[in-house]
């Protein structure tokens, strides 16, 4: 999604939701997140699960200088030590070999999932083991350029929609589905939105220092 696509996309969620049109006035428009659509993407996806974003950076450091190509047969061919000592885990080898099996063996196609649907290619990728819907649902966003797609399981994403909607208590998936129906089909420019809205509205509280803190 280019920066004038997602601009386009608020503008319009402004006109449906004067909460967003509020807001979107005061912390500006987000940015697009663009991810490739290649194994490495899936791979780096295992590796930064339930880890900070710079031990997962470190990691894959790592691993591209262990395996300068990386694609399903290399990572085969790669000795699960080589990738422990990289920084992997056992568990997240044995999901990195999984999905190289399940391409080698042509039972997943990275390539394919373009041409399926929203929901259909949600599926195929949370038949691999390690990918939860979470994880689907972020590939789609970034990787194929969805544009409908609300990952309600964020935490991120709720907790700054309940603080958007001035809700006493952070909304559940479901609730939060419910909310934001009327943003299609610009749901991926709301979900994004609202990551730069949680950034924008959380308040660090050190001692007596308060300070708002945008990071994104």
């Amino acid at each position: 999604m280019t920066p004038q696509t997602l601009r386009k996309h608020c503008h319009a969620l402004a006109k449906v939701d004067e909460d967003i049109a509020k807001a979107l006035t005061v912390i500006g428009h987000p940015k697009p997140r663009i991810r490739s659509a290649s194994f490495d993407t899936f791979f780096s996806t295992i590796v930064s699960q339930q880890i900070s974003t710079h031990a997962a950076s470190a990691i894959m450091a790592r691993v591209n200088t262990l395996v300068p190509d990386l694609n399903a047969s290399t990572i085969l061919a790669t000795k699960d030590d080589q990738l422990r000592t990289a920084g992997m885990s056992y568990r997240k080898i044995e999901y990195a070999k999984g999905l190289a099996h399940a391409i080698k063996k042509g039972d997943f196609n990275i390539k394919g999932l373009s041409k399926l649907s929203d929901e259909e290619a949600v599926a195929d990728i949370v038949a691999l083991r390690g990918f939860g819907r979470w994880s689907a649902e972020i590939y789609l966003m970034f990787s194929l350029n969805r544009k409908d797609i609300f990952p309600a399981d964020d935490l991120a994403l709720r907790v700054a929609l309940g603080r958007l909607k001035g809700l006493k208590e952070r909304p559940t998936p479901k609730q939060a589905r419910d909310l934001i129906e009327h943003w299609a089909p610009w749901r991926t420019a709301g979900s994004l939105f609202l990551w730069r809205y949680h950034g924008a509205t959380t308040v660090l509280s050190q001692g007596k220092k308060t300070q708002r803190c945008i990071n994104y």
